[in-house]
């Protein structure tokens, strides 16, 4: 599979790194001060930590709640790991070509991101960067007018359904669903992983054996 693309766009935990460990661990532990009983399922990925604790406590524990998690979340950064092919491929890339849409706020993206040895692009967009988070496109469409491309001209990389819709929402040209748990959203394909995946010339290459839909 070829796909043209000025621009790629990736989602960061899910496709780039596997947060998981340190995701359901801090808010386990946040969940037994602030809202006891809560499970962080995969209906809330994607969504800013603003978004999920504004769900579920008072506006007067809002802010002492949204800090806590921050500072688990933080703290828990070192149990995250690259997900497969995400090192090769980033590594590969051409400077300027591609960028991170994450909505974790900024510290904790590029702590994630360093703690699985990934690099940082210069044009991340965070949740601490758009007024509205996934699934509302303005995330994607800062990540294109960073990279200085046209949203239709990029290629999103997403794991969520709200990251999905948010991809398709900005007008990308294609949105690629990673992983089985994107099978039950509206990507236009769904591929198992980024291994093998190669992007030259503005052309990027998906091997048929990736594909899971």
């Amino acid at each position: 599979m070829i796909f043209e693309a000025a621009g790629l766009l990736f989602d960061n935990d899910g496709v780039l790194v596997d947060s998981m460990s340190s995701v359901e661990g801090s808010w386990g532990v946040w969940a037994k001060t602030y809202s006891p009983g809560f499970v962080l399922t995969y209906e809330y990925h994607g969504q800013r930590a603003s978004e999920i604790v504004r769900q579920l406590v008072d506006e007067a524990d809002f802010d002492e709640a949204l800090a806590q998690i921050n500072r688990l979340e933080l703290e828990l950064t070192n149990l995250t790991t690259p997900m497969p092919g995400a090192k090769e491929l980033l590594s590969s890339l051409p400077s300027g070509s591609w960028t991170v849409v994450t909505s974790a706020g900024r510290d904790l993206g590029t702590s994630r991101l360093k703690a699985a040895g990934l690099p940082i692009p210069r044009h991340l967009v965070s949740a601490d960067d758009v007024s509205n988070g996934k699934p509302n496109p303005e995330p994607y469409l800062m990540g294109a007018e960073r990279l200085g491309v046209s949203p239709e001209q990029c290629i999103v990389f997403e794991d969520a359904p709200s990251g999905v819709t948010a991809g398709k929402a900005a007008g990308a040209s294609v949105v690629i669903g990673v992983g089985h748990e994107a099978l039950d959203s509206a990507a236009d394909l769904v591929i198992q992983s980024l291994e093998g995946i190669s992007y030259k010339n503005q052309k990027l290459e998906i091997p048929d054996s990736l594909r899971l839909r």
